[in-house]
């Protein structure tokens, strides 16, 4: 791996961490850091398509009780990360909020002298209590 992938992979992981820490604590502060603000967010685990802006998203988040509130143990993971291009990531991951245990994609593009996220398209399981 050269020294220009090794740097991308390092920050690609940086934002992967500020996304979870987010999501952990429903900090939009930090969300907003690693979305672009036209990213895309998709599920259609219920047989629907469940389509948000970033705005839409955000405000969910604002009004969701922390898990990190909840005293939920975190429990995320990097599955894969892989690049396209020198501009273009894809990292497979999982994560636990609740009830629910999710596998996002989450594609990113490094624009404005960072990587951000422009699409997260995911799906998710109920667990039992």
């Amino acid at each position: 791996m050269s020294a220009g992938n090794t740097q991308a992979f390092g920050a690609v992981i940086e934002v992967v961490q500020t996304y979870f820490d987010g999501l952990h604590h429903s900090d939009t502060r930090r969300l907003r850091r690693v979305f672009h603000p036209m990213a895309q967010y998709v599920c259609v685990t219920d047989g629907s398509l469940l389509h948000r802006d970033m705005e839409t998203y955000f405000d969910v988040v604002d009004h969701r009780p922390s898990p990190a509130s909840r005293g939920e143990a975190r429990r995320d993971e990097i599955v894969s990360i892989e690049f396209a291009g020198p501009v273009t990531a894809r990292v497979n991951l999982r994560c636990s909020i609740g009830s629910r245990d999710f596998i996002d994609f989450l594609t990113l593009i490094f624009i404005d002298d960072r990587w951000q996220v422009i699409s997260k398209v995911f799906h998710y399981t109920e667990t039992e209590a």
